[in-house]
């Protein structure tokens, strides 16, 4: 059972913020759908991730996403879809269409505009919840609630635009989401939106031993939502069959964090992991473990000759 209490105080200081997926590519549509359709052709991605496991606060998202590249679209279009549990109390359901068009601004330097629009679904389930006066003198869960409860299940439009921009063997990317800003309802009197989030990555591509197929990847991000920010920069070593990550992660509230991973690939199809832990919290309050991702990654198509656009190699993280 779980005190309502403290998962309502949890709620409320992040209903404002997007669920932090962390710095990997593996999810990237939802964050910038500029990237739709821009690696290779037909691929499918399917992420677990546990926020603070081995604390027993059943924070866990589940993330799938589909997008290719389509000539007769002049580009690439996919959808995302994201199911986030906070706490076994709140739900976050998010789906998204995205679409990106493909241009071919000089000899070298490619730009891909996107857009997304889809739905984020807030939904509440008090069946786990327990209540102060659920409780009685012993300790021992009594009785029923007579706390009043509304309907605050909530469903609202959102559209996200971003840019990527490619330069021989570097890449950009910009995004902004939530435009409109939707509004998830209301908790405590005032309004709970959806603040708008900016987002930057940088990516390279290095050639160590073209004879072995290694190549270093330096990868750079920052994330800015409402009065948070953090910003992070690593590199991937990957070769044909497996690659390795590191991260290092900061943000304005003094926490550092630092991500490796690793991607292994047989064939059409990929296996990454990757963990999270903290350093140093300016807070004194955040767990050493923060996070563990999984998932798998199919290649369902083979990649076409394209005109006018350019395929990217996404970094395996």
């Amino acid at each position: 059972m779980i005190l309502v209490t403290a998962v309502l105080v949890f709620w409320g200081e992040t209903t404002a913020q997007d669920t932090d997926y962390g710095p990997g590519y593996q999810t990237m549509i939802m964050r910038n759908p500029s990237f739709s359709g821009t690696a290779e052709d037909g691929i499918l991605r399917v992420s677990y991730m546990n926020f603070y496991p081995g604390n027993n606060y059943n924070l866990h998202s589940f993330y799938i996403s589909y997008d290719s590249y389509f000539p007769v679209l002049h580009g690439g279009a996919g959808f995302c879809l994201a199911n986030d549990h906070l706490g076994g109390i709140v739900n976050d359901i998010r789906g998204y269409l995205s679409y990106a068009y493909f241009l071919q601004a000089g000899r070298d330097l490619y730009i891909n505009a996107g857009l997304s629009a889809g739905f984020h679904h807030r939904g509440f389930s008090m069946g786990n919840a327990v209540f102060p006066d659920e409780i009685d003198r012993m300790g021992a869960i009594a009785g029923f609630t007579s706390e009043p409860f509304e309907n605050l299940n909530r469903t609202v439009f959102d559209i996200s635009t971003g840019f990527l921009f490619i330069w021989e063997k570097w890449m950009a990317g910009v995004s902004v989401l939530h435009l409109a800003g939707p509004d998830l309802g209301k908790q405590g009197g005032s309004e709970r939106r959806l603040e708008r989030s900016y987002h930057i990555q940088i990516a390279g591509d290095i050639g160590l031993r073209a004879d072995h197929g290694m190549r270093i990847r330096p990868v750079g991000m920052m994330d800015i939502q409402d009065k948070y920010a953090y910003g992070g920069a690593g590199a991937v070593l990957e070769s044909p069959n497996i690659s390795g990550s590191l991260i290092a992660l900061a943000d304005n509230k003094g926490d550092l964090d630092i991500q490796p991973g690793f991607t292994i690939k047989t064939g059409k199809i990929m296996f990454f992991y990757s963990y999270r832990f903290n350093l140093k919290s300016g807070t004194d309050i955040l767990p050493f473990s923060l996070m563990h991702q999984t998932g798998i990654l199919l290649i369902l198509n083979n990649v076409e000759k394209r005109l006018g656009s350019k395929t990217i190699k996404i970094p395996r993280m």
